[in-house]
């Protein structure tokens, strides 16, 4: 059985994970579930590494959307055995969310991120669903959009120091609804990384609507990692 924590990524908290966290721990695991204050990387990075300082023994680290980038930089730590990225960012060296988002394809989608606020970003509530969550049922992305964690700009310009992915196992979802990540951007992120793929119909909110999908991947990483060890 492995240790494995869970990494969200902005706008949202670490309660979207819920369903995830539920069958890894029936299946056995011991499971962290990170609260990153999305204030900046460093921030964040150092509340992974909270987490990491409670385990015994090796750690997987899990993370969704901007929770990539969080992993690719904490991951470096000695504890972290490998890293999976569910429809998340995958940033090399001197890269962040910022400068991966700047140039996006012609006809991809476009988050509808609203001008900051004090430093600070939401997603238009009236547009959330449709890019954030369009497979969950309306309540659901309803309230995460109420929900939402304000995503510091800091944050989101966070540049990685070193990807961790480039000494240690990787593996992604790709998630081919994703109308926040292009999944073409999703797949270029993962050949780089040297991950194993895979893919599975959904949305950004893919850890939400789609666990068993996000778990089989994980289950995947623990093996490798035992494997490896």
């Amino acid at each position: 059985m492995a240790n494995i924590a869970l990494i969200h990524g902005g706008f949202v908290d670490g309660s979207g994970w819920e369903q995830v966290y539920a069958l890894l721990k029936k299946n056995g695991h011991t499971v962290y579930v990170v609260q990153n204050p999305t204030t900046s990387l460093p921030d964040d990075v150092a509340a992974t590494k909270r987490a990491l300082a409670g385990a015994t023994g090796p750690v997987i680290l899990v993370g969704h959307s901007y929770g990539g980038v969080v992993i690719t930089e904490a991951g470096n730590d000695p504890k972290v055995a490998g890293l999976v990225y569910i429809t998340a960012f995958a940033p090399d060296r001197g890269e962040s969310v910022a400068s991966l988002i700047k140039d996006p394809a012609p006809g991809a989608p476009v988050p509808p991120i609203m001008p900051p606020q004090d430093g600070y970003l939401l997603l238009d509530r009236s547009k959330f669903a449709a890019s954030f969550a369009a497979d969950l049922p309306a309540d659901k992305a309803d309230f995460m959009a109420a929900a939402q964690l304000p995503w510091g700009v800091t944050a989101l310009e966070g540049a990685v120091t070193e990807a961790a992915w480039r000494r240690k196992p990787s593996w992604y979802l790709v998630a081919t609804d994703d109308r926040m990540i292009p999944p073409e951007a999703q797949r270029a992120m993962a050949k780089r990384a040297g991950a194993t793929v895979a893919e599975a119909k959904g949305s950004h909110s893919i850890y939400v609507s789609k666990p068993e999908a996000v778990v089989a991947l994980i289950e995947k990483a623990a093996k490798g990692t035992k494997a490896a060890a």
